[in-house]
């Protein structure tokens, strides 16, 4: 039986909302099709989307919907988005946020990953920017401990950390509370002065533990080969295709094609829309020719 689950991401001019449209794909063809999926646009920023993007993703089930980011962080967060969209209503009992910028590679049961009680996320890929007493300047700023749990991170597995996670494919159940304590928490330290130097980009990340606390939750860690993330230290090495990895995080589409997983992407909207390029959407009564994997997303 599929969950009750929302996928949601973000859908914006110039780049993201082409992304979303490979992520949208690629969970089409490969997850349950009674999941929902949604992506979210900052208000004042519907006016610029591609009606191709819009239509591409109409034609999958996926509603793109407004939501007012202006005023939330000051100055403004473009990573914040993501905690924004989390606070939008929705109506399944489950929901996951997806970074665009991820795509879906196997067909698996993507419940598995949800647990009740839980915010289920990935471990950073690492913290090479963290000032030692980080931790007890996030946590002391809320009156808490520094956690005595430890995680080893995706991509610095040299000592065992205080959990820090990615922020790019988090689920929770909806009725956690989880979305407004991430919000209040990220709003609280972006006014820690100390955490000045190091709030932008990574506010969002080192807020997400101690939210995940704060709303009474666990965290529920996902496996590499359920988030991998690409890039930084693995950049020119051969992707694991022997590996039953089942998600991407490419962070920039030349990474990906370097991976040669770019065509996968390509395929997943074919497959879906009947055409790899998301600007042919109009016209998908004439012939799709392949195109090479570098193109591009758009």
């Amino acid at each position: 039986m599929a969950p009750s689950l929302t996928l949601f991401f973000v859908v914006e001019p110039p780049t993201y909302q082409y992304l979303s449209c490979y992520l949208a794909a690629s969970i089409r063809q490969h997850l349950d099709p009674g999941i929902t999926l949604v992506g979210y646009c900052p208000a004042h920023r519907m006016d610029e989307l591609d009606p191709a993007a819009v239509e591409t993703l109409r034609r999958m089930g996926c509603e793109v919907r407004p939501m007012q980011t202006e005023g939330v962080f000051d100055p403004p967060y473009p990573h914040g988005n993501k905690i924004i969209a989390c606070q939008q209503p929705r109506e399944t009992a489950w929901a996951g946020f997806m970074d665009s910028d991820i795509l879906v590679l196997q067909p698996h049961d993507i419940g598995r990953l949800l647990r009740p009680g839980h915010v289920t996320c990935s471990a950073a890929a690492s913290i090479l920017w963290k000032p030692d007493d980080l931790w007890e300047t996030v946590y002391g700023a809320f009156g808490l401990p520094v956690p005595e749990e430890r995680i080893t991170l995706m991509r610095d597995r040299r000592r065992p950390m205080v959990p820090y996670f990615s922020s790019g494919f988090v689920m929770f159940p909806e009725d956690s509370g989880f979305p407004s304590a991430w919000m209040e928490t990220a709003q609280a330290l972006d006014r820690v002065e100390k955490l000045e130097p190091f709030r932008r980009p990574y506010l969002d990340q080192m807020s997400l533990p101690v939210a995940i606390r704060r709303a009474g939750l666990g965290w529920n860690e996902l496996k590499e080969n359920d988030h991998f993330i690409l890039g930084g230290r693995l950049r020119g090495k051969p992707f694991p295709r022997h590996k039953p990895i089942t998600a991407v995080h490419y962070r920039k589409w030349e990474v990906l094609d370097e991976a040669g997983l770019a065509q996968d992407g390509y395929n997943a909207l074919k497959a879906m829309v009947g055409v790899k390029r998301i600007r042919r959407i109009f016209d998908v009564s004439e012939p799709d020719d392949d195109i090479p994997a570098g193109a591009g997303p758009g």
